[in-house]
């Protein structure tokens, strides 16, 4: 299933050709989802120098196995690796060759470099009109704070996120990901999709491709755009919504509860769910009343309905309050650790772990593709490339030669 032979054509993005010029989390990323139906995605990396091992910096992040970061198997499978220095013009001309011959560019560069090495939309689509270029940074294209330097973790703090994620009165946390940098990958992959149904629209004798078009993607407003009621409360009432640790602010009950060997997550917010859930817990003292029968009631007596559960969850283990609960149909969950993920059977059962082994030998479990398309799947067809394995292939099918060797 996983080579590192030249890629197969497969999936509903056979024959898309991306050009990735960017690094580390959110461009990969995006090119990773392009490259898992099936676009054939050519991943520009700086070579080794002066004693630095060169590529992508996400091979070295995190744990190691032979020198290699196991995040990089994979975030860049599926893809092709062209070892170029973006800092050599003769490598620029090269790349600008290549994206002549491309569907989509994505980067994520800070504002103003692609455009300061001659790779702005703008040039590029001189020569390939058709050209869509995803665009991720930290503030966007414009605005007065596009040239400033932009992380997935200042982000989430612009983007409203990190201050709904903490204890009341304690300080905001991380979710311990990079989730500012996939939500805008997401946006990212969403908004190339639409500029290649634009393109198809306006195919024509004068744009035989089709036109193409940027996608301006921040990172901090990928962030936003998942904020739900944040800004319409604050603007109609002047609410600023602030942190709840584990519960969710006007939705009741809805929290995590702690038993005796681990935590369950008991999401009993619906009016006939919330009456089953009292019920399996022997309190159908709150279940009958009244009073709790809608969410507005419960959201006034939370405190009192959170007090209930805690007390029975406390009692019992994690099995037992899933047993529970689940024949009760009550949504219920425990909060699961990678070993819980790795040992789950429904996880295995929708192909959400698949084992690879990497050309070190290493056998790694990583996680599957999706979504699940039934008619076109995606899949795990080549193994995350070693720095500049694509390089001489790559540059020969498109007639090319290496700077050094021109």
């Amino acid at each position: 299933m996983t080579t590192s032979a030249p890629p197969a054509s497969f999936g509903p993005l056979a024959g898309l050709k991306v050009v990735e010029l960017g690094q580390l989390i959110a461009g990969p990323f995006a090119a990773k989802t392009l490259a898992d139906f099936g676009a054939e995605v050519i991943k520009i990396e700086p070579p080794a120098s002066d004693g630095k091992p060169g590529g992508d910096p996400l091979r070295q992040w995190r744990l190691l196995h032979q020198g290699t970061s196991v995040w990089w198997q994979v975030q860049s499978r599926n893809k092709q690796s062209v070892a170029l220095d973006l800092k050599d013009p003769a490598a620029r001309d090269i790349v600008r060759r290549l994206i002549a011959e491309a569907d989509v560019v994505v980067e994520n560069f800070k504002p103003g470099v692609m455009e300061a090495w001659g790779l702005s939309h703008e040039e590029l689509s001189k020569t390939n009109p058709g050209l869509i270029m995803c665009r991720i940074s930290g503030y966007g294209q414009t605005g007065p704070y596009r040239e400033l330097p932009g992380f997935a973790a200042v982000a989430e703090a612009m983007g409203g996120l990190r201050h709904l994620t903490a204890e009341p009165g304690r300080v905001p946390v991380r979710c311990g990901v990079s989730l500012g940098d996939t939500l805008a990958a997401l946006h990212g992959v969403i908004g190339i999709l639409l500029a290649l149904q634009h393109r198809h629209a306006t195919v024509s004798p004068q744009a035989p491709k089709g036109v193409g078009q940027v996608v301006d993607v921040a990172l901090y407003e990928s962030v936003f755009n998942c904020m739900e009621s944040l800004l319409p409360e604050y603007s109609a009432f002047g609410a600023v919504r602030a942190p709840a640790g584990s519960a969710l602010p006007g939705i009741a009950p809805s929290n995590t509860y702690a038993c005796t060997d681990g935590w369950v997550l008991v999401a009993g917010n619906g009016d006939s769910i919330y009456q089953r859930l009292m019920h399996a817990i022997d309190r159908d003292d709150l279940g009958l009343d009244p009073g709790l029968a809608t969410n507005a009631g419960r959201v006034a007596r939370v405190h009192e309905i959170d007090a209930a559960i805690g007390a029975w969850a406390q009692s019992r283990s994690v099995a037992e309050a899933l047993a529970t609960l689940q024949a009760a149909q009550v949504p219920v969950g425990r909060v699961y650790t990678a070993k819980d993920i790795a040992e789950d059977p429904h996880y295995r059962a929708r192909g959400m772990i698949e084992r690879i082994t990497t050309a070190d030998g290493l056998s790694l479990d990583v996680p599957g593709v999706v979504p699940k398309l039934s008619a076109t799947p995606g899949r795990i067809d080549r193994l995350a490339p070693t720095l500049g394995q694509d390089t001489d292939a790559v540059l020969q099918a498109h007639g090319l030669t290496p700077p050094a060797a021109r």
